[in-house]
C-alpha cells in the first residue's frame, strides 16, 4: 500500500510477526492474529523480507506475541474481576477487538494512537468489514504536538471515576523519561482497582549476549526512521518511577517470567528474546 497514512514501520513490523508466528511456528501458539496483517494488505513476497526471516528473527517474533498475550490475559482477568474499560496507548494495530469481541464488546474499548495512522486504520477496519462498534472508541491524540492525551479519552467517554486496564507496549522507549514519568503520574490517578500493564527497554548490558546484536540492528533501524530509542531502564528504576508517581503497588515482570509461562516444554526451541519487560502497577 502507498498510503502515506500508512502506519510506521514498527508497527507493521509487529503486526506482520504475529502473523508469522501462526505461518512460521508449530502449534500450540501464543497468539493467534491473522488481521493485522490483512489491515496492512503486503505485497505477495512479504515474508521474504530480512525483517521476517522465519530462523534468524524469531526470538523477536516470540517476544512480541508473548507481550500480546500477556496483556490481553490481563484483561480476560480484569473483565472477570467487573472492569469495564479498557485503555490502549500506542494502540498501532492492535486488533484485539477484532479478534475477541466476545471479551471486548463487554468493555469500552480506547484506542489512543497518532490521528493519521488512526484514520488510516479506521478506514482499513471498515474497508474489510470489521466497522467500528460503539464500545471501541478511537481516539486520535497528536503526541508530536503534545496534545493532552487524557483530555481526548474523557472527551471520548471514559469515566474516572471507574477502574480501568491501560497497556502501554513499545512505547516509552521513544519518549524521555520526564514524559514516562508524567503518564504514569497521570495513571496513577485512575480510579481504584485499575491495572496498568507498560513496556520498557532494558539497558544493553542488561541483556543476554546472544541478543545485544539484535538490540543494535533495532536502534539503528529506529534511528534511520526517525523515532530512535530515547529512554532505557533497569527493573529498579522503573519500580521507583511507578512508585514516585503514586501507584500503591509496582511489580516487575521480566521477559524471562513470560518465555516460561508461554514457552515452556515446546519441541521446536522456540523463545522469546531478552531486553524488554513489564512494569505492571495498580491503584
Amino acid at each position: 500500500m502507498t498510503d502515506e497514512r500508512v502506519p510506521d514501520n514498527t508497527a507493521v513490523r509487529v503486526a506482520l510477526w504475529r502473523a508469522m508466528h501462526v505461518r512460521a511456528d508449530p502449534p500450540p501458539h501464543v497468539l493467534v492474529d491473522e488481521i493485522g496483517v490483512r489491515l496492512i494488505a503486503p505485497d505477495d513476497d512479504w515474508r521474504s523480507r530480512p525483517d521476517m526471516d522465519p530462523v534468524g528473527t524469531s526470538r523477536f517474533r516470540a517476544s512480541m506475541v508473548s507481550r500480546a498475550r500477556f496483556v490481553e490475559d490481563l484483561v480476560v482477568e480484569q473483565v472477570g474481576h467487573g472492569v469495564t474499560q479498557y485503555v490502549i496507548l500506542g494502540a498501532g494495530l492492535d486488533t484485539f477487538a477484532q479478534r475477541r469481541p466476545e471479551i471486548a464488546s463487554h468493555l469500552t474499548l480506547f484506542e489512543i494512537e497518532q490521528p493519521a495512522t488512526q484514520a488510516w486504520k479506521r478506514q482499513r477496519l471498515i474497508d474489510l468489514g470489521y466497522g467500528i462498534p460503539d464500545w471501541l472508541r478511537l481516539v486520535p491524540v497528536d503526541f508530536e504536538a503534545n496534545e493532552p492525551w487524557w483530555d481526548q479519552l474523557i472527551a471520548a467517554g471514559f469515566d474516572p471515576t471507574r477502574p480501568a486496564v491501560v497497556a502501554s507496549t513499545g512505547v516509552t522507549m521513544y519518549l524521555t523519561k520526564e514524559t514516562n514519568a508524567s503518564t504514569l503520574r497521570q495513571l496513577a490517578r485512575l480510579a481504584p482497582g485499575s491495572t496498568v500493564a507498560m513496556t520498557f527497554l532494558l539497558p544493553p548490558d542488561h541483556l543476554a549476549e546472544a541478543d545485544r546484536a539484535g538490540l543494535q540492528m533495532s536502534e539503528k533501524g529506529a534511528r534511520a526512521a526517525g523515532t530512535p530509542f530515547i529512554s532505557f531502564y533497569t527493573p529498579q528504576e522503573m519500580l521507583a518511577a511507578a512508585r514516585e508517581a503514586g501507584f500503591s503497588d509496582a511489580q516487575h515482570v521480566s521477559g524471562t517470567d513470560l518465555a516460561d509461562r508461554y514457552f515452556a516444554n515446546r519441541t521446536d526451541g522456540l523463545h522469546p528474546s531478552t531486553g524488554e519487560d513489564f512494569l505492571l502497577a495498580t491503584t
